[in-house]
C-alpha cells in the first residue's frame, strides 16, 4: 500500500509513532497463525466461504454472476433460505443476549472495546440510504456505552454521512470501509490529539470521476441510487425493479472498466466500487486497536456487530486475533465468521444497554485498575 496520508496532531508522540509504522508496514496487519477461537458454551466459530475479492471486467458471463451475485445477496432472495433448521443455526451462532453472561465472563480483566456497523445494526435497512435514521434509544444506547468502553463506527458510507446521523462526538468514526478515518480530539488515547487516517487518498479524483459517470449512466434506471461516499462509490438498487438488475450491472461495467485500479465488491441490495487496496473494515479494526495501544495486548477484548457482507472482514480478524467476537445482525442462517447472533438492531440496542449496564456496576469496566488500562479508560 503506497501513498498513504496519516495526519495527527503537531506533537510528535507513541501513537504518532505507531500509526505511521502501521500505515508504512503491510506485514503489521497479517493475522497471527491461531486457530479459531472457541466461544463461550463450546462453540466454535465456522469460518465462512471465502468470497470474491475483486470482480473482474468480462463479458456476458460475469454479468450473469453480478446478477446472481445481487439476487443472492438480496433481502427477498435470502427469505428463501429460512427452510434452514433455525434449532441448527442456534447452536452455530447463538444469541449474544441469551449468551450475554459468558461473553462478559471472557471479557473478564479485559478492556472491551465496542466496534458498529450502521446500517442494518444501528439503524434499520430502508428503501432511501438518506432516510436511514437511528433511533433516539439507539443513540442514547451508544452513547451510554462510549463512557466506559472505546467505541468506534465502521460503515461503509462516508464518514460525514455517519456522523450526521449519529452526532457522537466522543466516538471513532471509520468511513468508507476503514479509508477514511477519525478520533475524538479526546478520548481514550494518550494526550489528546484525534487520529486521522486515508488510506487511499490519491483515489480521490479518480472516485470523483465514476461517482459522475454512473449518475449519468444510471439515471435510465428507475430506483437505481449513486451515493458518493468519498472513498468508494455505492450504487443502489434496493428499489429497481428485478428485471431492471441486469441492465443496472451493464451500466455499472461499462463505467467501471475504464478504471482497472477500482474493484467492484457487493453488499445488501448495493454494488460498491473501491479502490483497489489491501484496505477492508478488518484492516480498519487493527488499525483502531493498535491506534488504541493495544496492538499487542492480550487485556483487551474487542467486540464487532455487523450486519452485511463487508463485516465479515472485521468478523475473521477477530477470530484470527483470537480476542472478543464478532456478533451477526440477521434473522435468517448466514455462513459466517462470527461467533454470536442478533435478530434485528433493536437487539443490537439491548445488548449495548446491558454493556453499559455491566460498564456501570463493575469497576472501570470490568478492568483492573492499572497502569497500562487506566490510559485507555475515561473518568
Amino acid at each position: 500500500m503506497t501513498k498513504q496520508n496519516v495526519l495527527v496532531s503537531d506533537e510528535q508522540s507513541d501513537i504518532n509513532m505507531a500509526i505511521t509504522v502501521a500505515v508504512s508496514n503491510s506485514s503489521l496487519f497479517s493475522p497471527p497463525e491461531q486457530k479459531p477461537p472457541a466461544a463461550p458454551g463450546g462453540y466454535v466459530a465456522i469460518p465462512r466461504k471465502k468470497l470474491l475479492k475483486r470482480t473482474d471486467i468480462g463479458g456476458g458471463a460475469r454479468i450473469t454472476a453480478w446478477v446472481d451475485s445481487m439476487r443472492a445477496l438480496s433481502p427477498t432472495h435470502l427469505k428463501s433460505t429460512a427452510s434452514l433448521s433455525a434449532t441448527q443455526d442456534q447452536l452455530q451462532h447463538p444469541s449474544a443476549l441469551s449468551m450475554f453472561e459468558q461473553i462478559i465472563h471472557a471479557s473478564k480483566g479485559k478492556q472491551i472495546v465496542m466496534f458498529l456497523d450502521y446500517d442494518g445494526t444501528l439503524s434499520p435497512i430502508v428503501d432511501n440510504p438518506d432516510r436511514a435514521f437511528m433511533s433516539k434509544a439507539m443513540r442514547a444506547a451508544v452513547r451510554d456505552v462510549a463512557r466506559y468502553f472505546p467505541t468506534a463506527i465502521v460503515s461503509g458510507r462516508c464518514r460525514d454521512k455517519v456522523y450526521s446521523f449519529v452526532r457522537l462526538a466522543e466516538l471513532y468514526y471509520a468511513g468508507s470501509h476503514g479509508m477514511d478515518i477519525k478520533g475524538p480530539a479526546k478520548g481514550y488515547k494518550k494526550g489528546n490529539q484525534a487520529v486521522l487516517f486515508q488510506a487511499a487518498s490519491e483515489f480521490l479524483p479518480m472516485i470523483d470521476e465514476v461517482y459522475k459517470a454512473l449518475l449519468e449512466k444510471t439515471k435510465s434506471t428507475p430506483g437505481a441510487k449513486v451515493e458518493n461516499n468519498k472513498f468508494c462509490v455505492s450504487v443502489h438498487f434496493r428499489c429497481v425493479d428485478e428485471m431492471r438488475w441486469r441492465s443496472l450491472a451493464e451500466q455499472v461495467k461499462s463505467v467501471l472498466k475504464e478504471y482497472p485500479k477500482l474493484r467492484l465488491t457487493q453488499g445488501r441490495k448495493v454494488l460498491e466500487i473501491r479502490p483497489t487496496i489491501k484496505w477492508d473494515k478488518g484492516k480498519a479494526v487493527k488499525f483502531l486497536l493498535e491506534s488504541l495501544g493495544f496492538a499487542n495486548c492480550n487485556d483487551v477484548f474487542p467486540v464487532y456487530i455487523g450486519d452485511d457482507r463487508t463485516d465479515e472482514d472485521a468478523f475473521k480478524v477477530l477470530r484470527d486475533r483470537g480476542q472478543g467476537f464478532g456478533i451477526l445482525v440477521s434473522k435468517i442462517p448466514k455462513d459466517t465468521s462470527a461467533s454470536y447472533s442478533l435478530q434485528e438492531p433493536s437487539e443490537a440496542r439491548t445488548f449495548a444497554s446491558l454493556l453499559f449496564c455491566y460498564g456501570l456496576f463493575a469497576p472501570f469496566g470490568g478492568v483492573e485498575r492499572t497502569d497500562s488500562t487506566r490510559a485507555h479508560l475515561r473518568v
